[in-house]
């Protein structure tokens, strides 16, 4: 016999009162309308990052990329963007909020942040308040992590 998943559902389409029933159901339209429009931003940003190495490998020096940073930045908004669009899907799947994913997506865009970084443009406190913000982050993924891990896992 099949189980239901385990968890609290944020929208469930079954529920017994009847406005919340139909205020789910366009939620969850909502969702899909979300999640259509990600792919349009995918895809114009892997057109827009394709068209910024053409540019850059067919314009003197050629073969090189002036700012290797910049292109960087670039792949790593389309993976974010990825990971948006696995938010979404798992949530029209699921109807259960992907508290892990949405961590991991906070990591990465910050990571993405840290890494074309000009260090001329922040303070020590800012980068201080950025390290902060990569603790928090991974802290919290790691526990939520154990947690996932059941019941299995000894405290200490």
């Amino acid at each position: 016999m099949a189980t239901k998943q385990q968890g609290h559902e944020e929208l469930p389409i079954e529920s017994s009162d009847p406005v919340l029933r139909v205020l789910h159901w366009i939620m969850r339209g909502a969702a899909y309308v979300l999640a259509i429009a990600m792919v349009g931003v995918i895809i114009e940003g892997v057109i827009s990052v394709i068209y910024q190495l053409y540019q850059a490998l067919t314009s003197a020096p050629f073969f090189m990329v002036p700012d290797i940073v910049k292109t960087f930045s670039g792949f790593l908004a389309v993976l974010i963007a990825f990971e948006i669009f696995a938010n979404i899907t798992l949530y029209i799947r699921s109807d259960v909020f992907p508290v892990k994913l949405v961590i991991a997506t906070a990591l990465m865009a910050i990571a993405r942040k840290i890494i074309v970084l000009d260090m001329s443009q922040y303070s020590a406190l800012d980068l201080i308040g950025m390290a902060a913000v990569v603790i928090a982050l991974g802290a919290t993924y790691w526990l939520v992590s154990r947690i996932d891990q059941g019941p299995g896992i000894k405290a200490g």
